[in-house]
């Protein structure tokens, strides 16, 4: 029992020390606590007070010795970047140059782009009007072309757009490739220790047009998956300023846009053409893009496919010497997996027998062609599958192209010369039979007999054998080829730079006068082709109209629009445009002025006339044609819906 207390007396005990020392550490634990975090904030507060002066004297250290400024600039640059770009960063650019055949092209270490092109055939037309400057595609103060992405650096991701770096000039030689001769130009961007980005460009001198305008770029990836952020698509940014080149802003600028093509597809988009800007969101996959001018294009050609497409350009001032900027923002899908893309430049001129050549490099058509505004439907098979080719053909043998743009005219008058004939005798026939219409008139004077004098000259023309459309078909047969000249003659680089006559340039206006005030709708100079055309067109429609109004009075009343307003309303029209239109134009008047009177003194109306009574006794079976019952249907209605209309007023 004695021993029993002793325990539990031992136990109080123990509990009493334990608690009181308990109590008396935590009461030194907090005074401690309390003394460090004092100690902590007196430590920030003079931290804060005297970092200024440690930056001030940074500072000051840094303004006394600019190295010291550049070193410290330089590891914070490390610190953000990484030691590899970081040294990109502020390495000096370098530019050179590699030539083939046809074109001189600058590069740039600076974003390792293409920084000019200059091609060698063609000259740009200057303010005097001397040609003594090579075309460059666009100002290489403006040029940029970058890929942006993520890479790791530590715990940061770090956004790299490689027009801000400095890429190193690895390989400049020349090499033979499955497609050729070419220069390699290789250029690579460090990213780390064993990682980097390549760019290797095929500059090739096959004597080729088709194969030399065609730059091969291709980006490689070396081993940079493990230093790449996860990303689904890499950014692609393209952008320049065109030069003005040809004589006319406002006619060049007509044909300047940007365009592009969706896979597949035979047709190409543009985002329009405008003296303003135009912006476009392409929501759809991308095969190529193009910053179109009138004669030169540049296009960015991608296989793989571009996707998010942004485009846009501004118009520059007219006489500033430049005629757009352009821009393309666009992605390219990315993984983990990805080394590398095969892209494609194409630096050279809209003309239809080089572009209609390039392919990519699985040989697939890429459709270049459509760069050149031929028109659609017929009036595009009209210019590629007739008036180019006898152009190509007659280019090889004449070396003046106002000969073969005369040779082209009297070709043409020739393949539709009888329709002309077939026309002029429909003509004839309607004013041969004018009198006995003109007697309808007389019998059928009431408005409301209108549906029986219709049917009484319908019935007459049918007895004559007449066709009311006969002297029209011709007209129309015509309306696809003038069409088609017209979007041919301004779009054909073959005519750039070739003078004829007073011309230096067919592909531009001509001016015999340049004055010194603008016209409203007109201009300020004279083109001598187009006051030509308009005077053939005048004289033209006055014979026409002579001989297309004897026959139907209706036409008696369109003699101002036809004889004097369309002349007038041309030359307004025409005086910017190009002079080999205006050429052809004219010619095509002139020689139709000629073939109508040649037809006429071949023609007999005494001859006619008997012709038809002949022809009218051996059709008197009654039987109408479908285009008779269909006109004396549709007089029925009309004269029906008077009848009602009369009604409703009583």
């Amino acid at each position: 029992m004695k021993k029993q207390a002793q325990t539990y007396i031992g136990i109080g005990v123990m509990v009493v020390l334990f608690v009181g020392f308990a109590y008396f550490t935590s009461r030194d634990q907090q005074k401690y606590q309390q003394e460090m975090a004092a100690y902590e904030a007196y430590r920030d507060s003079v931290a804060a007070a005297t970092r200024p002066v440690v930056a001030t004297a940074v500072d000051s250290l840094a303004a006394a010795d600019p190295a010291v400024a550049a070193a410290v600039e330089q590891q914070q640059r490390v610190a953000e970047l990484g030691e590899y770009l970081a040294a990109a960063r502020t390495g000096e650019a370098k530019s050179f140059a590699v030539e083939n055949d046809v074109m001189t092209i600058g590069f740039s270490t600076q974003g390792g782009r293409v920084e000019s092109v200059t091609l060698k055939d063609y000259t740009r037309y200057a303010p005097r009007g001397e040609r003594d400057e090579a075309v460059s595609l666009f100002d290489p103060a403006t040029t940029r072309f970058a890929l942006s992405f993520y890479v790791k650096n530590g715990l940061n991701n770090v956004p790299v757009n490689t027009m801000d770096y400095c890429f190193t000039l690895d390989t400049l030689c020349r090499v033979q490739t499955e497609a050729g001769a070419a220069t390699s130009v290789v250029m690579s961007l460090p990213v780390a220790a064993d990682a980097r980005l390549k760019y290797e460009y095929l500059v090739y001198d096959e004597a080729s047009p088709e194969r030399d305008y065609l730059v091969d770029f291709a980006v490689r990836m070396e081993n940079m998956t493990p230093h790449m952020t996860a990303q689904n698509t890499i950014g692609i940014d393209w952008s320049n300023s065109s030069y003005q080149n040809e004589k006319g802003f406002q006619n060049e600028n007509m044909y300047t846009t940007l365009s592009y093509r969706l896979p597949g597809e035979s047709s190409i988009e543009d985002i329009g053409m405008s003296e303003d800007s135009e912006k476009k969101h392409v929501d759809e996959p991308v095969n190529w893009v193009a910053f179109k001018q009138q004669f030169f294009s540049s296009v960015f050609i991608a296989p793989e496919l571009l996707s998010d497409a942004s485009l846009s350009f501004d118009t520059a001032e007219p006489g500033s010497g430049y005629m757009k900027d352009y821009s393309a923002r666009m992605t390219v899908p990315y993984t983990l997996q990805t080394d590398g893309y095969d892209f494609a430049f194409y630096f050279g001129p809209n003309k239809y027998a080089i572009l209609n050549k390039v392919t990519d490099a699985a040989g697939e058509e890429l459709h270049l062609e459509r760069l050149i505004p031929l028109g659609w439907g017929i009036f595009g098979w009209v210019n590629r599958w007739f008036v180019i080719p006898v152009f190509d053909f007659l280019s090889h043998y004449i070396a003046s192209f106002g000969i073969i743009i005369l040779i082209l005219a009297v070709l043409v008058k020739i393949i539709i010369s009888p329709l002309t004939y077939k026309s002029y005798v429909s003509t004839a026939k309607m004013r041969v039979i004018k009198p006995e219409v003109d007697e309808l008139a007389k019998k059928y004077p009431k408005q409301e007999d209108a549906m029986k004098r219709q049917q009484a000259t319908m019935e007459l023309y049918k007895k004559a054998g007449i066709n009311p459309m006969g002297g029209c078909i011709p007209l129309l047969i015509q309306m696809p080829i003038i069409i088609a000249m017209f979007r041919f003659f301004p779009a054909s680089i073959e005519l750039r730079e070739k003078p004829f006559l007073w011309a230096d340039d067919l592909s531009s206006y001509d001016s015999i006068l340049d004055l010194p005030f603008k016209i409203p709708f007109y201009g300020d100079h004279v083109s001598l082709f187009a006051l030509l055309m308009a005077a053939a067109l005048f004289i033209y429609s006055y014979v026409n109209y002579q001989q297309t109004a004897a026959g139907q009075p209706q036409m008696a009343g369109m003699k101002f629009v036809m004889v004097y307003l369309m002349p007038v309303m041309l030359l307004l029209w025409f005086n910017n445009y190009s002079s080999g239109l205006c050429f052809y134009y004219f010619l095509t008047n002139v020689l139709t002025i000629g073939q109508t009177y040649v037809i006429r003194r071949m023609i007999d109306d005494d001859k006619i006339h008997a012709l038809m009574k002949a022809n009218a006794a051996k059709r008197n079976n009654g039987k109408k044609s479908k285009f008779q019952l269909k006109y004396e249907e549709l007089m029925r209605q009309q004269e029906e819906l008077q009848r009602q209309q009369k009604g409703r007023h009583r």
